[in-house]
């Protein structure tokens, strides 16, 4: 039997609901988890990164599922149009435009470029690729980052909603970018902006 580490292995966080304003994202490793929440009402979706399992916090105590600051806040405007993305971390805020640029004027809105916290940039794309609803690769396409796939509708529901963010083990340092960046081109999706 070969052994891995799980320092190589992808990080595979299940999206428990594949909505993008409230949901968790939990390792299935237990290595990392975040959850999303979105009160109803707000503008603001807030993404929080948990030391549980994030459906965990959420189950136990459903007033207030999270505690202390979240990790980067999406900020959209009254009529779901994109706003401003603030890591309060960094205290650092920006319009989701400029964050999350078009890769070309004329281009498909759902295919837009990102430098993330290491400074580097990133683009996703939607359904670029086969199996893969949104795809993630390094600008030049040289490296696939992430892809997050949705659970295809015959497969089976047991403990998992089969739907899933899968973040590479050289990109992991950069998995509250990805995921952030990933809310916002889904949301521009829905709401065709």
């Amino acid at each position: 039997m070969q052994m891995h580490s799980l320092k190589t292995i992808p990080i595979t966080l299940e999206d428990r609901t594949a909505a993008i304003t409230n949901t968790d994202f939990d390792d299935m490793y237990d290595r990392v988890f975040y959850q999303v929440v979105r009160n109803p009402g707000d503008t603001i979706t807030r993404i929080y990164e948990m030391h549980v399992r994030a459906s965990r916090s959420r189950n136990a105590a459903p007033q207030g599922p999270t505690k202390g600051e979240p990790v980067i806040l999406l900020q959209f405007q009254p009529d779901e149009t994109l706003g401003m993305i603030s890591f309060p971390k960094t205290r650092t805020s920006m319009p989701m435009n400029q964050f999350l640029r078009k890769i070309s004027f004329f281009g498909s809105s759902l295919m837009r470029k990102f430098v993330a916290s290491d400074g580097r940039e990133y683009k996703w794309s939607y359904r670029s690729l086969e199996e893969q609803e949104w795809t993630c690769s390094t600008a030049d396409d040289s490296y696939l980052v992430a892809h997050y796939d949705l659970k295809p509708p015959e497969m089976p529901i047991y403990d998992v909603s089969g739907n899933k963010l899968i973040i590479y083990p050289h990109f992991v340092h950069i998995t509250a970018d990805i995921l952030a960046s990933l809310l916002i081109m889904r949301h521009i999706s829905q709401y065709n902006l």
